[in-house]
């Protein structure tokens, strides 16, 4: 194969497409995932802040966004897409979808992580009299970064495979690229391009969560 059809310039810039949405989106996923998932842990049964309303109804919500498949989910958005970034297609009309989609399932790692923190190290925690701050901050952050880290590693993993969906809506991208060239027109060096930067991209993404993870791991 000569890999004739493969222009650098075009790869470079649907490389650069999906770094910029995997970062922005990532960043947003995390602040608004870590907070809908510290709420639902703190308010599920004995911990800290139970409320088995308010757990009950967010549980319900993200398990309905949860469910519904990313290329479905991108499409039913859209007019709340437009009215946010003005537009539908490319980088900044993928943005909102890949947040919406991925936040309630980073919500659900964060949960897990937390859940997986000794109970007996919240409970010393309380009989000394820290604040439930202190205790949220001081004590449950600082035991759980490893489940943590690892909630953010797969979170970016998919991520990306959801910059990739976005091709379908003609969201940039090399899942756009592969899309319109690889798939449409027949062009099979320029799709094995665009996986293969996927792949590398998906590896080091891997690679640097479990690095991170194996930092803060205690075991």
């Amino acid at each position: 194969m000569t890999f004739e059809n493969v222009r650098p310039d075009e790869i470079w810039e649907a490389t650069k497409d999906t770094l910029t949405m995997t970062a922005w989106s990532l960043v947003f996923t995390i602040v608004l995932g870590f907070f809908l998932g510290l709420v639902l842990f703190l308010t599920s049964r004995r911990q800290l802040l139970q409320q088995s309303a308010v757990y009950g109804v967010l549980s319900f919500i993200v398990n309905i966004v949860r469910s519904v498949p990313f290329v479905i989910l991108m499409i039913s958005i859209m007019p709340f897409t437009k009215a946010i970034t003005g537009t539908t297609f490319g980088v900044a009309g993928t943005i909102p979808p890949l947040i919406v989609g991925a936040a309630p399932f980073f919500a659900r790692l964060v949960e897990t992580a937390l859940r997986e923190v000794d109970r007996g190290v919240i409970e010393a925690a309380v009989a000394m009299g820290a604040s439930k701050s202190d205790i949220v901050f001081r004590v449950l952050m600082r035991e759980a970064r490893p489940g943590l880290f690892a909630a953010v590693t797969v979170t970016a993993v998919t991520l990306v495979s959801y910059t990739a969906m976005s091709g379908v809506i003609g969201g940039g991208g090399l899942g756009d690229l592969a899309l319109r060239y690889g798939y449409q027109r027949f062009q099979t060096d320029v799709m094995l391009v665009t996986v293969a930067l996927l792949v590398i991209l998906v590896q080091l993404l891997q690679m640097a969560g479990d690095l991170l993870v194996r930092r803060y791991s205690r075991k």
